[in-house]
Parts: C-alpha cells; structure tokens; sequence
C-alpha cells in the first residue's frame, strides 16, 4: 500500500521559512516524480513545485520561484519543500504528489499539511 506522509506545516511569521517534508513507502520512490501542490480556502489546488525522480531537473510557479526549494532524498525515501521568506498569501494546505514516470495513472496523493504565514 502506498502512503505518503506530509509534515512540517504549522504557523510561521511573514518573512519566516518552514521545511516541509514528503515521506514515502510502499513504492520505488526514484521512479517517482514529486510535486508540492496548495490549496487555499476558497480557491483551487495550484501546483507550486515539481522534481524529476533523480532530482535532476525542477519547475517551480512563477509565484514561489526564488522563495521556495523543492528536493529530495531518494535514499530515505522522501521529498522536501524549503520554503523561505513566507507571505500571508502563501497560507494553505500543502499536498504532496508523486507520480510515476512512465505510467502516470500511478498517481499517488499525501492528505496534506496546513501552512498558515500570520503576524
């Protein structure tokens, strides 16, 4: 059975940085590409950074890049999002995504973290 398990979230100061991580079982992770997907109250889920399953090669949304860092650690079997230099705006549920490669039906959803950036 495949899980992924989301952590790291909680409530931060704007200006402040959080580390959340994606930790993963049940399947062959490197053959997985991860992706940070958030969902605001009110609004749709937004992707906001992906990584290839070797970690070689990164997409971030226009609205993170230069802020955030997506990476991960194939041999523990787990994905990270640094994200620094938080905004209000950036308040959300983060979810992880890992979806193979090759056959993309295997798609695979984390239940999520709440970030919430408040004074």
């Amino acid at each position: 059975q495949v899980q992924l398990v989301e952590s790291g979230g909680g409530l931060v100061q704007p200006g402040g940085s959080l580390r959340l991580s994606c930790a993963a079982s049940g399947l062959t992770f490197s053959l997985y590409a991860v992706s940070w997907y958030r969902q605001a109250p009110g609004k749709e889920r937004e992707l906001v950074a992906s990584i290839t399953g070797a970690g070689t090669d990164t997409n971030y949304a226009d609205f993170v890049k230069g802020r955030f860092t997506i990476s991960r650690i194939n041999a523990k079997n787990t994905g990270y999002l640094q994200m620094n230099s938080l905004k209000p705006d950036d308040t959300a549920v983060y979810y992880c995504n890992a979806r193979h490669a090759t056959f993309g039906v295997l798609d695979y959803w984390g239940k999520g973290t709440l970030v919430t950036v408040s004074s």
